[in-house]
């Protein structure tokens, strides 16, 4: 026991300078999800800014990158905000608007009045109870289309929705790393993330170049049909991809996103209905 004792002092020690130095700093945010409801009621506050991360679980991204990409990604960037912002961070949205994947099997979208409705109605079951700030932490583009409408809404019941433009949220840093003609999904700046976020569910002896003609409507698979022909599901150059591209863009949109958080923080709530 002597032995026991003295081992778990000295443990305590070492715990208690490392945090001293800054080794060990607390998390600042915390997840909805784990909390009891008491917990919760002393978190959702008027002053509280909630996240809700969205990342699509099954949605097509080449022949290199999984269905779950969107959500790996979604799930990496909440992680990142949770240790370095004030939030409640609400569970993550798998399912929402992608109409533009649905030619390739095991892609899945909402129709966009459900997309938006969803939306809705999560922040306004949140709002019930204090928080009438939220900000959706999003990993798509054809998202946003059901997000403009649902912020809209909502906003006419007092309640401020804000969400990530993730085209442009790291475009600056984009434009001096990327290779590419072109392109915004499953391509270089993408794949580029997911090899620091999830380097081990990359396939890049399978990544490919496709980019064609964009035109308006979805990908398609068929070089007849309507919208911009991509057989292998990618839109851009995938085999420019590399770790070092990818950790300036994941840099640059975590900080993006915590300067829009804060700046919603610093947003005055309008006045209730």
């Amino acid at each position: 026991m002597k032995i026991t004792t003295r081992w778990g002092c000295l443990v305590g020690m070492i715990l208690g300078v490392a945090a001293a130095n800054g080794a060990a700093a607390p998390r600042k945010g915390v997840r909805l999800e784990n909390l009891t409801w008491i917990e919760a009621e002393q978190v959702l506050r008027p002053e509280t800014v909630v996240v809700i991360p969205l990342g699509a679980a099954a949605k097509e991204h080449g022949p290199h990158l999984r269905l779950n990409n969107d959500w790996l990604m979604a799930e990496y960037l909440t992680r990142e905000v949770l240790a370095r912002a004030d939030v409640v961070v609400a569970p993550t949205v798998n399912y929402h608007f992608y109409p533009a994947f649905v030619n390739y099997p095991g892609s899945t979208s909402l129709r966009l009045e459900t997309a938006r409705d969803l939306m809705v109605d999560i922040c306004r079951s949140l709002a019930r109870h204090g928080p009438r700030k939220f900000y959706v932490l999003n990993t798509g583009v054809s998202t946003v289309r059901a997000l403009i409408p649902a912020e809209e809404i909502l906003a006419k019941e007092g309640i401020i929705l804000r969400h990530t433009d993730i085209l442009h949220v790291a475009e600056a840093v984009e434009k001096e790393v990327l290779k590419q003609e072109g392109g915004t999904h499953a391509d270089e700046g993408e794949t580029s993330m997911m090899l620091v976020i999830a380097p081990e569910t990359v396939d890049m002896s399978k990544a490919v170049k496709d980019f064609h003609e964009n035109k308006p409507g979805p990908l398609t698979r068929d070089p007849n049909g309507a919208g911009t022909y991509s057989p292998t599901g990618v839109w851009g150059d995938a085999t420019l991809a590399t770790r070092e591209k990818g950790e300036k863009i994941v840099r640059a949109t975590v900080e993006g996103t915590l300067r829009e958080i804060e700046a919603l923080r610093a947003e005055a709530l309008p006045a209730k209905p």
